[in-house]
């Protein structure tokens, strides 16, 4: 996952409740699997356009769907989607169930298998898509829908991307109720946090072979904000640190999203002197629903939460 975070960083930085369910069907009405029938709160056919500026038309429900990064697979299953979903990303890792469908590659795809899957649609996603338009191509001349999500930047953006996965999957009833889930969760975040002391904090992505931070406007940065937590990283993007920059910057308190990454500043002797290090004031964050920009998205500030505010969130 660390070499996925950390290539996906520089090609970033280059440019990142069921629904129609039968009431008289006791066992239906817990089933999250999207049927035929419940497909059709979409008007099909659909047309939308992705994150390259192309218009695609969608004639049909996908009945066979290949997503290319985690966060699109996350919310094709939070949308009931488990028995369309025929292949995904080799760093794939949750839900439980995505461990049955077929893996078609990590930093680079193999076409041929997607193509031998005989897929309907596959979503792609902005922030791997440069280096790859000439197999998007080869897919679309072979009668394959293939989508460019945008690679979200914001929590209005993630709430866009679930909506137009929805409108394309046949899903969007069921994308709006996940939103509205998404959208209570942070309100019940944001009152738990509610007039307590504003801290800081400096959230470090990488260490191997550079530093690296996330600064404001960034998805993690809304994070913060969201809790009421000042980011001491104040650079926009994905700033570069020297080690004697991190050190200078003398954060209170770092988060760090791998756990190799809390012992490369531990052990050095180097960052010994700063008040994070001191304090014991080095956490670790989750890094998967603090970067997948999807349904674990209060998730992801959770874990943020626990780490500022163990007294109120619990460690």
């Amino acid at each position: 996952m660390k070499k996925f975070r950390q290539v996906w960083l520089v090609a970033f930085m280059a440019v990142l409740l069921l629904v129609g369910c039968n009431a008289t069907d006791k066992d239906s009405a817990t089933d999250t699997s999207v049927t035929a029938l419940e497909q059709q709160d979409t008007q099909f056919p659909v047309t939308l356009t992705d994150a390259l500026g192309k218009e695609i038309t969608i004639e049909k429900a996908p009945e066979k769907i290949i997503s290319l990064v985690p966060s699109n697979t996350e919310i094709l299953f939070a949308l009931g989607l488990d028995e369309q979903i025929v292949g995904v990303n080799d760093y794939d890792n949750y839900p439980e169930a995505v461990a049955t469908k077929e893996r078609v590659g990590g930093m680079e795809f193999n076409l041929e298998q997607i193509i031998a899957l005989q897929p309907d649609l596959v979503l792609a996603h902005e922030s791997r898509v440069y280096g790859m338009e000439e197999g998007i191509t080869q897919l679309e001349a072979v009668g394959i829908d293939v989508f460019v999500v945008k690679n979200a930047v914001d929590f209005d953006e993630t709430y866009t991307t679930i909506e137009q996965i929805g409108q394309l999957t046949g899903t969007m009833a069921k994308a709006n109720e996940l939103v509205t889930t998404i959208q209570t969760q942070l309100d019940e975040i944001q009152q738990k946090v509610a007039g307590l002391e504003p801290k800081s904090a400096f959230i470090l992505v990488g260490t191997e072979p550079d530093i690296y931070a996330a600064g404001t406007g960034t998805y993690i940065d809304e994070m913060l904000q969201l809790i009421g937590v000042e980011n001491a990283v104040q650079t926009e993007g994905w700033p570069m640190y020297s080690a004697e920059q991190f050190v200078a910057s003398n954060a209170n308190t770092i988060l760090v999203t791998y756990e190799s990454d809390m012992e490369a500043i531990m052990q050095n002797p180097a960052y010994a002197v700063m008040d994070a290090v001191q304090n014991g004031m080095v956490k670790l964050i989750d890094e998967d629903t603090t970067s997948r920009q999807g349904p674990r998205l209060a998730a992801g500030v959770e874990s943020i939460a626990k780490a500022m505010y163990p007294e109120v969130f619990g460690e």
